[in-house]
């Protein structure tokens, strides 16, 4: 087999890696209840509850922040964030959380935050250092 063949398998395989990677990241946004019944990892968009209690207690444990947000259905819950609370986190117009429900939470790894227009549609992506 001459080099360049085997240089453009290389690319392929790597290029379908890359496809199979991206279209795991682009599913469509579920709700708590689909989150509970595929029992599996989900993107959820929702609005912050501000009338809910918001805990972080950074001096026990950084990486630990708790919130309630309602889904597109309405349905409010509690989230359990697994990193720490970004800053302006109430002034945000939407939040997505990426994780999964654990009984009647839902323990979220990943969040974007999708700031007000006076923020020039600024997005805030917060990953937990666990998934990287």
């Amino acid at each position: 087999m001459k080099k360049i063949h085997i240089v453009g398998i290389v690319m392929i395989a790597t290029a379908i890696f890359l496809l199979t990677t991206a279209i795991k990241d682009t599913t469509t946004y579920a709700t708590f209840q689909d989150a509970i019944e595929s029992g599996s990892r989900v993107k959820i968009a929702g609005q912050l509850s501000v009338d809910k209690e918001m805990v972080y207690q950074p001096e026990i444990n950084p990486d630990l922040f708790t919130f309630f947000i309602k889904d597109r259905n309405g349905e409010e819950r509690k989230v359990v964030l697994q990193a720490a609370r970004p800053q302006d986190f109430e002034l945000s117009e939407q939040i997505v959380v990426t994780g999964e429900m654990k009984g009647d939470e839902f323990w979220a790894s990943d969040m974007l935050l999708k700031c007000p227009s006076k923020y020039k549609d600024e997005e805030i992506y917060i990953r937990s250092e666990k998934e990287s």
